[in-house]
């Protein structure tokens, strides 16, 4: 069982598998860098620990973002829209937010 403040657990409204996406952005430049998905457990991490901190669905695993790569994410700040159903995570980035070494995940295909 999660740690996660009951308060803010009965606000989430999370998918059928338990999970919210979270919209990660630089909370200087305002650059959407990433989406990744929380659970209860990865939502508690980062709120107590200021790293990011995310469900991996590939890996069926919790993951802090940077724990390999040395890229990291210094959370300032994590908010819930107003259906919560989508987090929004400002943090401080150190080096690349994508896997593919790229700045952020939403640089390599614009559609329009």
């Amino acid at each position: 069982m999660s740690a996660l403040d009951p308060a803010i657990a009965s606000r989430l409204s999370r998918t059928a598998d338990g999970l919210v996406p979270a919209v990660v952005q630089d909370a200087t430049s305002r650059a959407v860098l990433m989406m990744a998905w929380m659970d209860d457990e990865a939502l508690h991490r980062t709120l107590t620990t200021g790293r990011g901190t995310y469900w991996s669905r590939s890996r069926g695993e919790l993951w802090v973002k940077g724990e390999t790569s040395g890229n990291v994410q210094h959370v300032r700040e994590v908010r819930l829209d107003c259906d919560g159903d989508t987090l929004l995570v400002l943090v401080d980035q150190s080096g690349p937010a994508c896997h593919t070494g790229a700045d952020t995940c939403f640089e390599r295909d614009r559609l329009l």
